[in-house]
Order: C-alpha cells, then sequence, then structure tokens
C-alpha cells in the first residue's frame, strides 16, 4: 500500500503563512466542481453541492485504494471560486447576487474512468440529483498572490484587502477569488478557523 499525502506535498500551496502575502506559482490541477449561486449560507443548493463533492470524493478514494495501484491518499479539503457578475457588487452585504464554483482537487492518479465509476456507483447508493452537475475539469491558475487567513469567514474582508494591495503593487488581478477551507467548521472554534485566500495576477513586466 503506498501513502501520499498530497497537503504536505503541495504545502506551498495549502500552507501559507498568515502574516504575510506570498507570490506562488499553482500548476494544473484537476478538481470535482459543481456550479452554483446565492447566499452559501442559507442556499439549499450549495448545501447539496458540497454533499455531493463530499460523497464523490471519498468514493473515489476508497477506490483507488482498493483498486489494482493501492494508493491510499486523505481526501482533499473543499475550495470555492467566487465572483459575481459585476465584480463592482461584489460585496459580503449582497451574498445573494454570488456566483461560485466549489470544488476538492483530485490526485494525478485519479482519471476520468475512476470519476465516472465512482458517480455511479454514489448515484446508486444515495441518489444525489446534483451529480448531474458535477464537472471533473483542470484548473491552471499559474501565478497567484495568496495568504493564510486566520478566524470567521465574516472577517476575511482586511485579509483579502492585503492579497489585492500586493496583487497591485506588482501588477493586476485576474482570474476568480479562491478560498480553501482547511478548517471542520463543525467542530473548531471559528476564531481558529484557516483559510487560503488566494488571487491569480498578471505580474507587470
Amino acid at each position: 500500500m503506498t501513502k501520499l499525502d498530497y497537503k504536505k506535498n503541495l504545502k506551498e500551496l495549502y500552507a501559507p503563512p498568515s502574516d504575510r502575502v506570498v507570490r506562488t506559482v499553482v500548476p494544473p490541477l484537476q478538481y470535482l466542481m459543481i456550479d452554483g449561486d446565492g447566499d452559501p449560507n442559507t442556499s439549499p443548493v450549495y448545501q447539496r453541492a458540497v454533499e455531493c463533492l463530499f460523497a464523490l470524493a471519498y468514493t473515489i478514494k476508497f477506490a483507488t485504494k482498493r483498486g489494482p495501484k493501492a494508493i491510499d491518499y486523505g481526501v482533499m479539503p473543499l475550495e470555492g471560486l467566487w465572483w459575481a457578475e459585476d465584480m463592482s457588487t461584489f460585496s459580503v452585504k449582497r451574498k445573494a447576487d454570488w456566483k461560485w464554483t466549489m470544488m476538492i482537487m483530485q490526485p494525478e492518479v485519479v482519471d476520468r474512468t475512476v470519476v465516472e465509476v465512482a458517480i455511479g456507483e454514489v448515484r446508486r447508493k444515495k441518489g444525489l440529483a446534483d451529480l448531474d452537475r458535477l464537472r471533473f475539469e483542470t484548473l491552471d491558475e499559474g501565478v497567484c498572490a495568496q495568504t493564510m487567513h486566520l478566524g470567521p469567514f465574516t472577517e476575511e474582508g482586511p485579509t483579502v484587502v492585503r492579497v489585492h494591495d500586493f496583487v497591485h503593487a506588482k501588477g493586476a488581478l485576474r482570474g476568480k477569488h479562491h478560498e480553501i477551507y482547511l478548517s471542520d467548521v463543525r467542530k473548531a472554534d471559528p476564531r481558529r478557523w484557516k483559510t487560503v485566500i488566494r488571487q491569480p495576477m498578471t505580474e507587470r513586466v
């Protein structure tokens, strides 16, 4: 049995410092993805999307562990891309207008065939209708600025500003606001929540 720790192998991407913003280059990574819109705190569509992603991610993990390559790994954390049709209106006060893509990164040992077989298994066992909305795609973010936010989501504002200030000092914003949720919000003290705040950027020549 081969055991892989992708959080450790990709430490630069999943464990940035909290005391400063850093530049990093994110390689192309493959994800299970579901798109949606609306306030994540109240939207049943959002809750179903998260349930669907984790059900499939764990099914894939155990299938890979039982498979011929016998590779075991920890399921990666939930991640989210957030935006609005008009980014000038993107505000925590208007969450109902938010667009989002929720996703979970998949190791390179996972391919489309594995995903399709796992979708069939989850469909039989759980009957999750949102499986029809799921995508398995590669995201290539390239050069990004990122930092670790410590604390509740409602206090992310100043952290996001620091990331944007870093980007503007070196170039321009590009792509979608990206967050990675490292804490179990059902159990952890909100003051100790860890969230990676990432922003793709174009560097000034």
